[in-house]
C-alpha cells in the first residue's frame, strides 16, 4: 500500500484519524449557536451534558449523571430508560437556567449504535427542551424497559443462577425487575413534576 504524498496532500486531524471527531458536523453545530447535547456512556451510568462553544474551549453549562436519579428509585445502568430518564433531568436543569434549545450532537456514532443517544435525547424533548429528534427512532417499549423484563422473566424460569447473577443490583436496591416498566413509570413522573 502505496503512501500519500504529494503537494495538495493534507494529514488529517489526529482525532479525526482515531475516529473520534467528524469536524464538518461539529463546525455546523457550532456555527448554529445552540448549545449542544451530547450523551456519553460508561458501564454503569450515562452522562448527559449540554455544551456551548467558548474560544477557549468548550464550556459545560448543564451536567447529568445518570447515578442521580437513583434517589428516584431508579437503578443506575447503561440502558435505554436510563439514558431517557437522565434525559428528562437534564432538560428540567437546562430549563431551570433559561436554555430552551439545543442540538444533538451525535458525535461519531452511527444510527445503529445511538439508541442511549437517542433515548436521551427523546426524554429531554418530552421534557420540554427544543431539539430536533424523532420519537420513532426508539421504540416505547425499548424506552419505559419492556424488554428488559421480558427478558428477567425468561432467565429467572430458564437458568435462574445466572438470573441471580445479572439482576443481582436491582435485588440489592429492592427493584423489581420483572416490573420494570411499572418503576420507571413512577421515576418519570417523579421527574417531571420535580
Amino acid at each position: 500500500m502505496g503512501k500519500a504524498t504529494g503537494p495538495i496532500y493534507v494529514v488529517p486531524y489526529r482525532r479525526r484519524r482515531e475516529n473520534k471527531t467528524n469536524y464538518q458536523r461539529r463546525l455546523a453545530l457550532i456555527k448554529s449557536e445552540a448549545s449542544r447535547f451530547v450523551v456519553r456512556s460508561s458501564n454503569k451510568s450515562i452522562i448527559v451534558q449540554l455544551v456551548s462553544f467558548d474560544a477557549v474551549g468548550d464550556m459545560t453549562q448543564v451536567s447529568v449523571n445518570s447515578r442521580e436519579i437513583e434517589a428516584k428509585g431508579w437503578l443506575s445502568q447503561a440502558n435505554t430508560p436510563t439514558a431517557y430518564l437522565s434525559g428528562i433531568l437534564a432538560a428540567k436543569k437546562a430549563l431551570a437556567k433559561g436554555i430552551k434549545t439545543a442540538n444533538l450532537d451525535i458525535g461519531m456514532a452511527s444510527a445503529s449504535k445511538g439508541r442511549i443517544l437517542f433515548a436521551a435525547a427523546i426524554g429531554a424533548k418530552a421534557a420540554g427542551l427544543d431539539i430536533n429528534i424523532d420519537e420513532k427512532l426508539v421504540s416505547a417499549d425499548r424506552i419505559n424497559g419492556s424488554h428488559i423484563s421480558a427478558y428477567a422473566k425468561k432467565l429467572e424460569s430458564d437458568d435462574k443462577a445466572l438470573y441471580e447473577k445479572l439482576f443481582s443490583r436491582y435485588s440489592k436496591k429492592k427493584i423489581d425487575v420483572k416490573n420494570l416498566p411499572a418503576v420507571f413509570d413512577k421515576t418519570r413522573e417523579a421527574l417531571m413534576s420535580g
